[in-house]
């Protein structure tokens, strides 16, 4: 019963119980608590750091609460908090009017969290500026969303902005072991197993809240071991990795993401959608989703693979594919699966061509090889003093005289006339594409008249 009693010591969740006092216990986010950095002046209580705003711009579960907690009580400044969601401009001016009574009255500054600020309006967002104007707060703003799509440009303005990322595998697993022996956590009454630790890391996808309630999930489901046969006596109960699938009703993906699992699935995925095959592509997407790949690493390789698998064959496949990647960039994750979605079932289907690829790469071989040559007279720049006294631009055919806009010239060095590097396939544009390559090719070279 004792670790009935520790697992449910009152209603308040591990990860809020778990969260750090103070920057030194924050896990992750190294990049922000340099010696010197922004939030470490916050933090101070010298009296040296000002009422600098910060915008503290991140993915859910990666510790924006928790820093601005641990700012204000480093700090010794009172503290208010507030959620956009349920917060309205009169209570914002409430908390404006207060904390320039208690500066006022008392000399105490006031730190204002306010959570999920991309949900407040402009009229709310307005009513946050005479008081980060004037000093009686020091904002501390959190948003899982660019804010510079959603914060009115005179508060971003006014306010620093700094980027958390994704906790990393060994921030989740120093959360957990924390949790699991901390007197505020679950205070060494349970037993984890490594195979369990792991499935809580890569289950959290860098969110240290997912990670803290699967772990306090999972321990409850181990609690009746404490008084049945679930392990040698006087022995806490294990949390095993089958519990913490069942805790989180999830498959546990067989995906290391710096092992052979990695690469094999995504090394799928790629020539999944080269081959064309829209449904493994979607599947080995959903798997890497699933198992918490790092969705820009996704969007990266569908870029890639629209410049390098679909090419000229449909010239929209590029365009879409780094708009993709900017969607997830801009809205995050979960609602990031359906733009990478969309982008993965268009270059799937799209016809393909890798004629561009190998024509760079043609063109490198090239010029690594010694091919170079010199740069024709004609084509060399004539716009500076003494350029055409040596002969530069002389007999240079302007394109737009022609008729098409096409003359006869050459382009390459003599070492590369007659090289041809782009050869278009028959495939998509393309293959509407291929005749105009071909007509313009004997045009410039000569080999036909220039107005046929």
């Amino acid at each position: 019963m004792e670790a009935r009693t520790a697992l449910r010591q009152g209603p308040v969740p591990l990860a809020v119980r778990m969260r750090p006092t103070s920057l030194d216990d924050v896990a992750g986010q190294a990049h922000l608590l340099r010696a010197g950095s922004p939030l470490r002046r916050l933090a101070s209580t010298d009296g040296t750091s000002g009422a600098v705003s910060v915008i503290l711009w991140g993915p859910p579960g990666t510790g924006k609460t928790t820093l601005a907690q641990a700012v204000a009580h480093s700090s010794g400044r009172r503290f208010v908090e507030l959620s956009a969601v349920t917060a309205g401009v009169r209570d914002v001016r409430g908390v404006m009017e207060k904390a320039r009574e208690q500066a006022d009255l008392y000399g105490v500054s006031t730190v204002l969290f306010l959570d999920e600020i991309h949900r407040f309006s402009k009229a709310q967002q307005d009513a946050l500026l005479p008081g980060v104007e004037n000093g009686w707060v020091t904002l501390i703003a959190a948003t899982t969303e660019n804010p510079s799509f959603s914060v009115i440009a005179p508060l971003l303005s006014r306010s620093l902005l700094l980027t958390l990322q994704p906790l990393t595998e060994e921030d989740l697993g120093l959360l957990v072991d924390r949790a699991l022996e901390d007197p505020r956590g679950l205070a060494g009454r349970f037993r984890l197993a490594p195979e369990a630790r792991e499935a809580l890391v890569r289950l959290a996808s860098g969110d240290a809240r997912r990670a803290l309630t699967a772990l306090e999930a999972s321990a409850t489901l181990a609690e009746p071991a404490a008084d049945g046969d679930g392990g040698p006596a006087g022995e806490p109960p294990l949390v095993t990795e089958e519990l913490v699938a069942t805790a989180v009703d999830r498959a546990l993906l067989r995906y290391d993401r710096d092992g052979d699992e990695h690469y094999d699935v995504i090394s799928a995925f790629i020539k999944s959608v080269r081959g064309s095959d829209v449904d493994a592509a979607v599947h080995y997407l959903a798997r890497m989703i699933e198992a918490g790949e790092d969705p820009r690493f996704i969007a990266r390789r569908i870029i890639v693979l629209a410049a390098e698998d679909v090419g000229m064959a449909d010239p929209q496949a590029l365009p879409l594919a780094i708009a993709a990647a900017d969607a997830v960039q801009f809205i995050g994750m979960p609602e990031g699966r359906i733009p990478l979605a969309e982008a993965v079932v268009y270059l799937a289907l799209a016809p393909k061509s890798n004629a561009s690829y190998l024509a760079i790469d043609a063109a490198l071989a090239d010029v690594r090889a010694g091919r170079i040559g010199r740069v024709p007279m004609h084509l060399r720049d004539a716009h500076y003093p003494g350029a055409k006294r040596l002969g530069h631009g002389k007999g240079y055919r302007y394109a737009h005289d022609g008729e098409h806009g096409v003359v006869e010239q050459q382009y390459p060095p003599d070492e590369l006339v007659g090289r041809d590097y782009y050869l278009p396939t028959g495939n998509g544009f393309e293959r509407d594409t291929a005749g105009r390559v071909d007509r313009l090719r004997r045009r410039v070279r000569g080999i036909e008249p220039d107005g046929d």
